[in-house]
């Protein structure tokens, strides 16, 4: 971290305080991203880009403010923004009617090292990228391979009116692959997306498998069948199960949401006033949980100081909790969960997931196949479709299998998997022993849209559905 950003920061908290703030934190942040594309054994480019700056909110007559500013020089360039800021707040905000109360938080002060086992290094990655987009061009009918390995070390410290002073540094290594088949007139891709937060060691000798999985099942799919639409039973592998949670679980559980505040542009929660009641089968545990490490989730302390914990959803089918910030905690009479975070200093922090999981079960993968005399195995994450209060759901899975008395047959292409939230979870017989977090990388929320990283996972789960054909 730029230690002149960080003294920045420092004075705009003892400035704020002096022109009568009721509250003010301040994020100086600092990131540096290295990436390539490379698309059938061709480097398209190589991008180098680097960002810094200094994010503020304060409250002043019961309301929020923010101002945000890159590569600031001196104290007085920000002085005159802060001015500007605090100025607004006493025109626009003297007729607010509820006034915000924020959830009291111990005064924090650390310094956090990720652990980096490997340091990435572009040229490496560049490597890696190219032996992966190799093993799948080599694979039959493929038409199109794309990889974009990338980095980017991070570097966050928090401050704020209450005495928190945090100091937060990572780096996030991810490789994004795509395999394309071709053959009589039809397409077939099929994606991955690997790494964490850490070093190379996270996709070192891991990412070529995966190259070499989706190219042979993006060839297998040219000859596989579309699916028949049909209401029945369905397996879905830990990858599926992600995007799932993510989509139907994690998003409904943001306080925000639940209250409404979202509903002019990103939608709701159909189990507002639920907390406490059935909403799923004593199968259906769900968690969200920061303190996964290696997951593109993990962090110590979230974007308002609040330290991270786990934070059960969902027990044994009953809806316990929601995701909470210092503010909507104390509406809801209960504590801040450690999930307010921002895309970067730019932005207003929301009430975001870290990572989000359905809970694992004890039963083996193979016993829960053989236990279906007609379903599919549904593979893999692909396009989500949620209605505003992610109760009608419909998210396509990059290939499925037919489960006939309870082993896999025939390879399905095409496949849409459709419920509603209630029946769905009501369905849930049977949660694997296995359990996976996947990286997810373009997660959107807010107006203006943030797109943010997190983790979302879980076991390999069995329940009730439809499925039908994308075509």
């Amino acid at each position: 971290m730029d230690k002149k950003l960080q003294d920045l920061a420092d004075k705009i908290i003892e400035y704020a305080g002096q022109s009568g703030v009721q509250y003010c934190d301040a994020r100086a942040e600092q990131q540096v991203k290295k990436s390539t594309l490379i698309e059938n054994n061709e480097i398209e480019h190589v991008r180098n880009s680097e960002d810094k700056g200094i994010g503020v909110r304060l409250i002043k007559n019961g309301a929020w403010s923010f101002c945000s500013i890159s590569n600031p020089k001196s104290f007085d360039e920000i002085k005159n923004i802060l001015d500007n800021t605090i100025r607004n707040s006493d025109y626009t905000n003297s007729n607010k009617k509820n006034k915000i109360n924020l959830h009291n938080n111990p005064i924090n002060k650390k310094q956090i090292d990720f652990p980096v086992l490997k340091k990435p290094e572009i040229e490496e990655l560049t490597s890696i990228g190219l032996e992966c987009n190799k093993i799948i061009m080599d694979s039959p009918l493929i038409i199109k391979s794309v990889t974009n390995p990338y980095y980017v070390t991070s570097s966050k410290y928090f401050v704020n009116s209450e005495g928190s002073e945090i100091l937060q540094k990572f780096t996030d290594v991810i490789v994004e692959m795509i395999a394309t088949a071709h053959e009589s007139g039809l397409t077939q891709s099929v994606n991955i997306t690997e790494g964490g937060r850490g070093g190379l060691e996270l996709i070192q000798n891991k990412v070529q498998q995966s190259a070499k999985e989706i190219a042979n099942k993006a060839s297998e799919l040219i000859k596989a069948k579309p699916v028949k639409e049909e209401k029945t039973t369905l397996v879905m592998n830990p990858d599926f199960v992600s995007l799932l949670t993510h989509e139907i679980l994690g998003h409904p559980s943001e306080a925000d949401r639940v209250l409404g505040k979202e509903m002019a542009w990103a939608g709701g929660a159909w189990w507002k006033g639920k907390i406490g009641e059935k909403i799923g089968s004593e199968n259906l545990n769900v968690f969200d949980d920061p303190t996964i490490k290696e997951s593109l989730g993990w962090y110590y302390f979230d974007d308002e100081g609040v330290e991270t914990k786990r934070t059960n959803l969902v027990e044994k089918g009953i809806l316990k909790n929601h995701m909470q910030n210092r503010e909507t905690s104390e509406i809801f009479n209960t504590t801040p969960t450690g999930n307010m975070r921002a895309t970067n200093y730019r932005y207003m922090p929301l009430i975001r997931m870290a990572c989000t999981c359905i809970g694992n079960g004890n039963q083996n993968v193979s016993e829960i196949i053989k236990d279906v005399k007609n379903g599919y195995y549904i593979s893999n994450m692909k396009v989500p479709s949620i209605d505003m209060k992610r109760y009608n759901w419909s998210i396509s899975c990059q290939y499925a299998q037919k489960i006939e008395n309870g082993e896999l047959t025939d390879l399905q292409r095409d496949v849409i998997v459709m419920g509603t939230a209630p029946e769905f979870f009501n369905s849930i017989d049977a949660c694997g022993n296995d359990f996976t977090v996947r990286p997810i990388t373009n997660c959107g929320k807010g107006d203006p849209m943030q797109s943010m990283i997190m983790g979302n996972g879980g076991p390999t789960i069995r329940g009730t559905a439809t499925v039908k054909s994308v075509n």
